[in-house]
């Protein structure tokens, strides 16, 4: 499915719809440029979930947690220079866990299977074109 979104309550509003789709173990796959709104749109599904904690990237820490009606793990992968760097850190543990959902941005992770694939085109003050694969919205 794809989307046109020209505000952040646009993205909001795709993540939300998403949001009502999830049930825990979902695996989610953010692509886009830097600046694209792929931390935008994680905050628009962690708001959908009922996340009340400021959500921020994971930059610097590659995965940070938040409870709501289904936890999220939010990871950023932007520093991680190959996969086995992943295994290292212990990352992959909370993959398809059951009750939470996985959003990853930049994803290193190898061979992961039932994913659902976000992309984000867009920057700057241009509108957003969000495709979603791997679950009917």
């Amino acid at each position: 499915m794809k989307f046109m979104c020209n505000s952040v309550s646009d993205t909001y509003a795709v993540a939300s719809r998403l949001a009502r789709k999830l049930n825990g173990g979902e695996i989610i796959l953010l692509s886009g440029d830097l600046g694209a709104g792929k931390t935008t749109f994680t905050k628009g599904l962690a708001k959908a979930l009922g996340i009340s904690e400021v959500v921020t990237s994971p930059t610097f820490t590659f995965m940070k947690s938040y409870t709501g009606r289904l936890t999220l793990y939010h990871y950023d992968m932007y520093r991680v220079t190959d996969s086995s760097e992943l295994y290292e850190l212990g990352l992959e543990e909370y993959l398809g866990a059951a009750g939470g959902v996985c959003v990853i941005e930049w994803n290193k992770f190898e061979n992961l299977k039932n994913t659902i694939n976000i992309t984000i085109g867009g920057a700057g003050d241009a509108p957003r074109r969000i495709d979603v694969e791997g679950i009917d919205l």
